[in-house]
């Protein structure tokens, strides 16, 4: 590694104090150091091609713009958490100088999660594509009535919804809003598609699971507002008749992991308030 891009979020005032700490300390080594606003995406897009490493300085909602700017160019990803959950971070502020002098050294492994593409199409138009690492959700607006979505996969009816809104999820992004539908608990590298719907009224509520060659088409019928959300991020208006295609993307992100590869279920557990005592009950 030669090259590393240290990310910070701006509403975190301490991250920036931390960014142009690590900075300093890496170019002491010998590394070049930049430095950026994760969400000035113009300026990072415009050097994270000839990064070897992205460290980010926020919560996972950071790490989720790190991942679909860096993943077409196969950057991989040190979350460091000062954010609130922190799923995806692989470790505290305190940890850092431990964390990055090992992967330095090499000591680490790469964990790749699967990313989605999806399109919106309007009159038989493609008007833009979008990347997510967590999910795309297709929901109502701010009036509190149903949408109906009817959604085909490979290009067969399988359903309409009747519902507040659909998540379509990558493995990732089953701890995130599809978690809180009811949505199953997927390993991280799974290569899966995830459709959970929300509040579904009358119509299907059980989470479907499909392989990532899927293509999942969903067309909105409604007579109000309907939005389009990419990683709870970005939020674009829907009109009736709309179309959205979601399937795997051709990138995957990639994150330096330094724990070992169960690192997962003992994260979730601490998260959701629950005891993990690793092992199992005959450990006594």
């Amino acid at each position: 590694m030669k090259v590393i891009g240290i990310l910070h979020h701006p509403k975190i005032p301490a991250s920036q104090v931390l960014s142009a700490e690590i900075a300093d300390w890496l170019e002491k080594r010998g590394y070049q150091a930049w430095q950026g606003s994760a969400w000035d995406e113009e300026a990072v897009q415009a050097h994270v091609a000839q990064f070897d490493l992205l460290i980010t300085l926020g919560g996972d909602g950071t790490i989720l713009r790190a991942a679909r700017m860096g993943a077409r160019h196969q950057v991989p990803i040190l979350g460091i958490n000062m954010g609130w959950l922190g799923f995806l971070a692989e470790a505290r502020p305190e940890e850092w100088r431990e964390k990055l002098t090992r992967v330095l050294k090499g000591d680490y492994w790469l964990e790749k999660r699967m990313m989605l593409s999806a399109e919106l199409w309007r009159g038989g138009q493609c008007l833009r594509g979008y990347e997510a690492l967590n999910d795309v959700v297709i929901s109502r607006g701010s009036m509190a009535r149903i949408i109906r979505l009817a959604t085909n996969i490979d290009g067969a009816y399988v359903t309409t919804y009747m519902c507040d809104g659909l998540i379509i999820s990558t493995a990732t992004g089953c701890t995130a809003y599809a978690l809180s539908c009811g949505g199953p608990i997927l390993p991280p590298e799974l290569r899966s598609i995830l459709l959970v719907p929300i509040a579904p009224h009358l119509s299907l509520d059980r989470a479907i699971v499909l392989a990532d060659g899927a293509k999942v088409s969903v067309h909105v019928s409604t007579d109000h507002d309907a939005i389009l959300t990419i990683d709870g991020q970005f939020a674009i208006d829907l009109t009736h008749d709309d179309r959205i295609i979601a399937q795997a993307n051709p990138h995957s992100s990639l994150f330096v992991r330094t724990q070992g590869r169960g690192y997962f279920y003992q994260t979730l557990m601490e998260r959701l308030g629950c005891p993990y005592r690793g092992g199992d009950l005959r450990d006594g």
